[in-house]
């Protein structure tokens, strides 16, 4: 399973202005990179942020929780997903929610990219 960062907030600030007031085509903003997962943070904001992802095939994120609910959104390519032992196939256009503080993981099927909104309370 991949590392990944999350850009800095203050460094992309500028990038992410540009996004403001566009028709976005989400797929588009972040590309696939060999080997490993990308990211790219569209929103940040106290209550929450967006942070699109494309990962190569054979690659995820193994199992973790996190202290808030999650969106995620497949935008391409396939997926599998689980969730407090749960397994589901997902591919473009499918959304789950992954509650807070439960397990859960997912791997790529094929090369897949995703939107991740976190909300925070």
């Amino acid at each position: 399973m991949a590392e990944f960062k999350l850009e800095s907030s203050e460094k992309h600030d500028e990038k992410r202005k540009e996004l403001l007031g566009k028709v976005l085509d989400l797929k588009e903003l972040v590309q696939y990179q060999d080997g490993t997962v990308a990211s790219r943070m569209i929103i940040n904001r106290k209550s929450g942020s967006i942070t699109l992802f494309s990962f190569d095939a054979d690659e995820g994120l193994s199992e973790h929780t996190a202290p808030f609910d999650a969106v995620v959104t497949i935008l391409d390519g396939e997926c599998e997903v689980w969730v407090e032992g749960a397994t589901y196939q997902m591919k473009p256009g499918d959304t789950i929610i992954f509650p807070a503080n439960v397990p859960h993981a997912l791997s790529a099927v094929t090369r897949f990219k995703m939107s991740l909104t976190m909300i925070r309370e």
